[in-house]
């Protein structure tokens, strides 16, 4: 059996080997490496998957966050709605761009942000919420939206780890993740389920007067070359990782059905275990298993991993601290014991490895080596 992989980016890659490395030469024969074709078709047929207006590339899935923000022209001190548990680049943004994140808990079933704990956190000063589509399955989108045009609120939906998701709301469609708030943003993290090789991101909206203010924004502030009109910001995605991502684009169905097979497999495994909740499915939406996420009850979660990696298992804790109890994030107004169901997470979640290529092999060795762990 060959190591196992928390991601298996190689294995991936050599499936789709030839279709690649074509794109990638035909962009270094084009010498178009900025700005170029392979960027603006890449724009387009991602937007024709998300059935979305407009597609906007850039650098990477953090700076997709700020120029959001940035194209709702909010305000130095106005507060922004997000999840404490979440990758620090959710929360990082606002604080740059001056603004006041206001993070609030999570549900304990799908572990997204809590739409009661956002209703409570809202004043005269929020101007926005930004949920969280975690581990690939999605915040209640239609209690959200609701919410956010009851207050007149801007919606920013950070799906970097959603992507391809699908959404069943509440009038009977199936939208795609991403797509339902003003403006949603991906990333294209090599790890992530539609990663190119290096770094990128995106915006969606079917706002044409917000797409336009991206696209100056993130481009210097600049529409025509040379006259800046809005403060902006350099973030493009070049065109050798735009080549990648249309060549893995019409795979991306696909990955997400492998992830979900494997994700199928660890259920049946660990399913009614004493010590093991398997992750929810919430009926609102497709889970995608960006991360197969275990919750450790009535056990030492970090034995767990340390007796997995002896077997030569990567497991991963996402995320340890969370946001509110971050060093660089402490604030007056947050304790520990604010967010009872984020700080329980955080003490004994654990994901396993979840990619694309996942063999029955590899599955049942880690699901003996787990069971063994607690006889």
């Amino acid at each position: 059996m060959k190591k196992i992989q928390m991601v298996d980016l190689k294995s991936q890659y050599q499936k789709i080997k030839p279709e690649i490395d074509v794109a990638i030469q035909e962009v270094i024969d084009s010498t178009a490496f900025i700005k170029g074709s392979a960027v603006k078709n890449f724009e387009k047929e991602f937007a024709d998957y998300l059935g979305v207006k407009h597609v906007i590339a850039c650098g990477n899935g953090t700076d997709a966050l700020q120029i959001a923000l940035m194209a709702l022209g909010l305000e130095r001190g106005d507060e922004v709605i997000t999840t404490s548990f979440t990758f620090i680049a959710t929360a990082e943004v606002i604080a740059l761009l001056g603004l006041t994140p206001v993070l609030v808990d999570v549900e304990m079933d799908t572990y997204n942000i809590s739409v009661e704990a956002v209703e409570k956190a809202i004043t005269s000063k929020t101007k926005a919420i930004i949920p969280v589509h975690l581990f690939g399955q999605a915040a209640n989108m239609d209690d959200l939206v609701v919410l956010a045009k009851k207050h007149q609120l801007s919606l920013i939906e950070d799906t970097a780890q959603g992507i391809g998701g699908d959404y069943y709301s509440n009038s009977g469609q199936t939208i795609k993740l991403g797509t339902m708030g003003d403006i949603g943003t991906t990333s294209f993290f090599p790890s992530k389920n539609l990663g190119c090789y290096g770094d990128g991101g995106a915006l969606f909206t079917n706002n044409d007067e917000i797409a336009h203010k991206i696209r100056i924004i993130a481009n210097h502030g600049m529409e025509t070359r040379y006259y800046h009109d809005l403060v902006g910001v350099n973030s493009r995605l070049d065109s050798i990782q735009a080549a990648i991502l249309r060549v893995k684009l019409p795979h991306l169905d696909e990955y997400s059905n492998a992830r979900r097979k494997a994700a199928h497999y660890y259920d049946q495994a660990f399913l009614n275990h004493p010590n093991i909740k398997i992750p929810y499915r919430s009926k609102k939406s497709k889970h995608i298993f960006h991360q197969y996420t275990l919750l450790i009850k009535d056990a030492n979660r970090d034995e767990l991993r340390e007796y997995l990696g002896i077997k030569n298992i990567p497991a991963m804790i996402y995320y340890p601290v969370p946001l509110h109890l971050q060093k660089a994030y402490l604030n007056e107004r947050y304790v520990d014991g604010d967010f009872p169901v984020t700080e329980y997470l955080a003490s004994n979640v654990l994901s396993l490895p979840m990619h694309t290529e996942l063999t029955d092999i590899e599955l049942s060795y880690i699901k003996e080596a787990i069971l063994a762990f607690f006889k």
